[in-house]
């Protein structure tokens, strides 16, 4: 009779035992599985969403297959049950339990917003709307009232925001992101306005991002930025207007059609150099760190006039002869290229 109950409990055992190993071997084939992905997909968990969640989630998106081991895989592999919220990007060569690890650790995906140099503050603000997986708390809200939110003395933010990359994670806002380009804009000034010449006529360092917006939409030649700058720098000594389209445009605004006649040349505005002395009360755009760094740092030259050259550049003048010279070769190559 013993040796009978032993028996059968030796064969309940061995029943139990192949049973272990088939449910551990079916759950592991399941967190082994491929990502069924052609390309890269973002995956978003919400804060309080469960593991189970995650996983009908995951099956509801077609990236896994649905599997009654779903409910085995707390018990096989706890090690991958501690999901953190966030936004991931998922890998065509990722596997489940590779997924699982990524969630994790948290390892949420850093998108990207790309700000270039001489854009205004409006076109950021269309930038930012239609970013995606950022928080919009600039909706309905003035430039004042941005500024005031953000910390900068002035109510307009034109020029006070550095233009680059900055990275993100799902959650973030758009003020954050306007707050961290202030911050930066403000070092990179620090920093240049530290070391800049002496006796320019440039009275604050709110003026130098006024001169820097000006060089940043003047040229985009790397190596004429300093000689753009003593340009400027060199009328303002002598008590000249500036006369540089740029300014023109901006005070246009909407108006601007993609052409500058002689009247809104002639057209008073608080930005038109025509017809002002001095530079304009505002930035007219972001600069880049390199146009800060001329403005603060101009080429020491006795050039008065700059016109563009035709060929991607800019002649640059001693003498209103020369530069009248200059205006009628480049006039001459317009007409040739046509």
């Amino acid at each position: 009779m013993i040796k009978k109950i032993t028996l059968f409990l030796v064969l309940v055992a061995a029943v139990a035992a192949a049973g272990y190993f088939y449910i551990a071997k079916q759950v592991q084939q399941y967190v082994n599985q491929p990502l069924q992905l052609d390309e890269a997909e973002i995956f978003t968990i919400e804060s309080g969403t469960s593991f189970n969640r995650v996983l009908a989630n995951l099956t509801q998106a077609e990236l896994i297959d649905a599997s009654d081991m779903v409910k085995f895989v707390r018990r096989f592999h706890p090690e991958l049950t501690q999901l953190r919220a966030g936004t991931y990007l998922l890998q065509p060569d990722l596997t489940l339990s590779q997924a699982l690890e990524l969630f994790k650790q948290g390892k949420e995906h850093q998108f990207a917003i790309t700000f270039v140099e001489g854009s205004t503050f409006k076109e950021w603000r269309e930038t930012l709307e239609t970013s995606p997986y950022l928080q919009h708390e600039l909706v309905g809200l003035s430039e004042a009232e941005i500024a005031k939110l953000v910390g900068v003395p002035h109510e307009k933010l034109e020029g006070l925001l550095l233009a680059e990359t900055y990275h993100y994670t799902f959650g973030a806002s758009d003020l954050d992101i306007i707050k961290r380009a202030a911050s930066k804009l403000q070092s990179v000034l620090d920093e240049h306005w530290a070391t800049r010449q002496a006796d320019l006529p440039i009275k604050s360092s709110y003026e130098a991002l006024i001169l820097a917006s000006i060089i940043e939409k003047e040229t985009a030649v790397e190596s004429e930025r300093e000689r753009v700058a003593a340009v400027f720098v060199n009328r303002l000594n002598k008590r000249m207007r500036l006369q540089t389209d740029p300014t023109v445009i901006y005070g246009m605004g909407d108006k601007y059609d993609g052409n500058i006649r002689k009247k809104d040349l002639r057209t008073p505005t608080p930005y038109n150099t025509y017809t002002i002395f001095g530079l304009p009360p505002t930035p007219i755009a972001m600069p880049g760190e390199a146009s800060i760094a001329a403005a603060l740092n101009p080429e020491d030259s006795n050039y008065l006039y700059f016109v563009a050259s035709g060929k991607g550049g800019h002649v640059f003048s001693k003498t209103l002869a020369e530069h009248n010279r200059a205006v009628r070769a480049y006039l001459k190559q317009l007409r040739s290229n046509k």
